[in-house]
């Protein structure tokens, strides 16, 4: 799973902002980068009046795909994913997410975007701050000017996208959305198996990626929990 920086701030402290032009440095620097925002707003629209994929949102679809030639859209319901979920599912093949808001996830590396004195660091009310970004005068490491988005992609890109500790995952696991960090041998454990079993299927010849999901609840049948009857 590629690694996830969230901006995070105030009401209008300026993080679209900052973090767009920190989007824009990364992608001309070569680098794939997906982003996800969070607002607190209800009913925003998107689809168009008469568009087909309005139509089938008013007639109860849970969710809608658009694919055209040069871009896919997707509308769903919220339900309730956390930031590294979402990411697993949708984001899983870029170098880096960038996130607006989600202050509160937890393992989730952030950088504050703080304007004007008036309002308290919100450092020091959540974890994962790596970063601060303000027009205050604060004297602390990694602290960058709000008009610092060179600086700022430089930070972001020798701390997560160059360097020797940056090593692919060859397996990545999520339980009810949350990462689960798996040691190098349980990753090859994991690869290993799940290939040897599919390349048993002969579904194809050559194996790039595999995605598997598994679901346990009331209506899913666990095959722990089964016995065989004589």
């Amino acid at each position: 799973m590629p690694p996830i920086v969230s901006f995070i701030g105030w009401h209008n402290s300026g993080k679209t902002t900052l973090a767009s032009q920190v989007v824009r440095h990364l992608h001309n620097r070569g680098y794939t980068v997906a982003v996800i925002k969070s607002t607190k707003e209800h009913n925003i629209g998107c689809d168009q009046e008469g568009t087909d994929t309005e139509i089938y949102r008013r007639n109860g679809a849970a969710g809608v795909m658009l694919v055209a030639p040069d871009q896919m859209l997707i509308r769903t319901s919220s339900q309730g994913k956390n930031l590294a979920a979402l990411v697993h599912r949708y984001f899983a093949d870029v170098d880096i997410v960038i996130a607006e808001g989600f202050k509160h996830a937890r393992r989730i590396a952030k950088v504050e975007v703080n304007r004007g004195e008036e309002k308290e660091l919100l450092r020091d009310q959540v974890t994962g701050v790596i970063a601060v970004a303000t027009d205050r005068r604060l004297v602390d490491d990694y602290v960058f000017r709000l008009d610092e988005s060179r600086e700022l992609a430089d930070f972001l890109e020798k701390r997560f996208l160059k360097g020797e500790k940056v090593v692919p995952e060859r397996v990545s696991l999520l339980v009810d959305g949350k990462k689960i960090i798996l040691k190098d041998f349980v990753q090859d454990i994991l690869a290993n198996t799940v290939s040897g079993l599919v390349s048993s299927l002969k579904a194809t010849d050559k194996l790039d990626t595999i995605e598997l999901r598994i679901q346990f609840g009331k209506d899913i049948r666990n095959p722990a929990d089964s016995t065989e009857k004589k």
